[in-house]
């Protein structure tokens, strides 16, 4: 279970896409040994540095993509802008990096949004099928009904902590769920969990299943 768990970790985070120089893509023996692996050690230096954010959690999904060898883009939606620009910030000074593209969608501020955080972390993560999913869980979560909706300037600016493998990505009343999950049966419970949250106008289950079921 651990194994298949870390698996969906790192699925769930990044998805990402390393396209070589067309010059060098003409070539016939195609990158050499030692380029595959400078480009091995920039991705994983990427992201290193989005899963280690900590302003990084579970209303974000944030992927890349490594263009020429030293130009990174960065895609997906993050719940405040300050993720957005931290991540270019520290993803520029890395060592082998020439530049940034961030492409990354900042969703709006919007206290109904806000609401709906909530509402669709408690219905996915306080079902118990599905609390695997995180490592907020037991008794000191603090994922009750009353200790996450009074979080101090709500729970955009203060997202629950710890690991979570489905992310709830909310952007004008409609939610898209990203991630990695065991198998279909979850990710049809967390789009159905996430449907009947009352003001939730639809919801795109994005999540993938981490392996092939027998």
């Amino acid at each position: 279970m651990h194994l298949r768990m870390k698996v969906c970790v790192a699925a769930s985070i990044l998805g990402l896409l390393v396209q070589t120089p067309l010059a060098l893509a003409q070539q016939p023996a195609g990158p050499s040994e030692a380029q595959q692996q400078a480009l091995v050690n920039l991705a994983n230096a990427v992201r290193k540095q989005i899963v280690s954010n900590t302003l990084y959690g579970v209303f974000d999904y944030i992927h890349f993509a490594i263009k020429g060898g030293d130009t990174v883009i960065l895609r997906g939606s993050a719940s405040r802008p300050s993720l957005k620009s931290s991540l270019e910030s520290s993803i520029k000074r890395l060592p082998g990096v020439k530049s940034v593209v961030n492409e990354i969608d900042v969703q709006p501020l919007s206290p109904n949004d806000d609401r709906i955080r909530t509402a669709v972390y408690q219905a996915i993560y306080r079902y118990g099928p599905l609390q695997r999913y995180t490592s907020n869980r037991g008794p000191g979560a603090n994922i009750g009904n009353n200790s996450i909706a009074r979080r101090a300037g709500g729970i955009t600016n203060d997202p629950p902590m710890g690991w979570h493998a489905i992310h709830i990505i909310v952007k004008n009343g409609n939610v898209t769920l990203e991630g990695v999950v065991d198998n279909s049966s979850d990710l049809s419970l967390a789009g159905i969990r996430a449907n009947q949250v009352p003001g939730v106008f639809s919801v795109d289950n994005a999540l993938q299943v981490a392996s092939k079921e027998g």
